[in-house]
């Protein structure tokens, strides 16, 4: 790893931990709650304690460079919810674009499993290397996904965060298996910071309680979008998770502190 892609993961992270919002579901979900004024989510959830948001490059400007002093992470492909297949992720930006537009550090989609694993394989290592040699981290959102695959597999997940590893990737992101114990060998498979993705959200608890599970399994973190930026609270249910992530909060500690939980 070269000096400017080191320099540029503190960007994106405290002490090694990440709490990173992505909000690049504009494209695949349309203008849904949290993301009509972006410009709003971003601003309480960066204030609560993320660490890094991410989007697309299209809304880099509404972004509002580095608020609060967060890192900038610019996605590089995408598919929608309604077109034919929502797994066939395709490549919308370069690492150079995604540079011109301020990022931190880029990141990229692979459905592992899937019947488009092939191409977003050689995606994924042409993104990795011209990131290398610009010096900007890549975050791998490494998803084991396709016919026959539990997406909470550990087995499942350990294959998807190593191969992001092979791939050179700095940063991974994937499903969670649904407990620390099952979620430490995911861990164990690769030397890269694992963070795991929210999915659709839950309550509040079942949310920290995710977080923590995670943490306590090895993780380093989270990328959690719909969990956050849909919360009635977005800048409450961060300060919940940076608890977590940042203080070691246990579940009831961290939502009493938020705000979320009465003491």
């Amino acid at each position: 790893m070269n000096t400017g892609t080191r320099a540029r993961l503190r960007r994106i992270s405290t002490d090694d931990r990440y709490l990173i919002v992505p909000m690049d579901h504009g494209v695949t979900m349309g203008p849904v709650k949290g993301l009509v004024d972006i410009e709003s989510t971003i601003d309480a959830v960066t204030a609560g304690g993320a660490d890094a948001v991410l989007t697309q490059k299209g809304v880099a400007s509404r972004v509002h460079e580095h608020k609060n002093d967060a890192g900038y992470i610019v996605h590089l492909n995408g598919s929608t919810n309604i077109g034919p297949d929502e797994d066939d992720k395709r490549r919308t930006g370069t690492v150079e674009a995604a540079l011109r537009a301020g990022a931190d550090a880029v990141s990229f989609h692979i459905n592992v499993g899937s019947e488009y694993e092939p191409e977003q394989m050689t995606d994924l290592a042409r993104v990795t290397e011209r990131a290398e040699e610009l010096g900007i981290p890549t975050l791998a959102m490494a998803y084991a996904r396709g016919p026959d695959i539990a997406e909470d597999d550990p087995e499942a997940l350990a294959h998807a965060v190593r191969l992001a590893e092979e791939l050179g990737a700095d940063v991974v992101k994937t499903g969670y298996s649904g407990d620390g114990d099952s979620f430490a060998p995911v861990c164990a498979g690769t030397r890269l910071p694992v963070v795991i993705a929210g999915g659709s959200r839950g309550t509040d608890r079942q949310t920290i309680e995710m977080v923590r599970g995670a943490m306590d399994g090895g993780a380093a973190g989270v990328s959690m979008g719909r969990s956050i930026f849909q919360h009635d609270d977005p800048g409450a249910i961060t300060r919940a998770i940076a608890a977590v992530l940042h203080d070691d909060a246990d579940v009831d500690e961290a939502l009493t502190r938020s705000g979320l939980l009465e003491a």
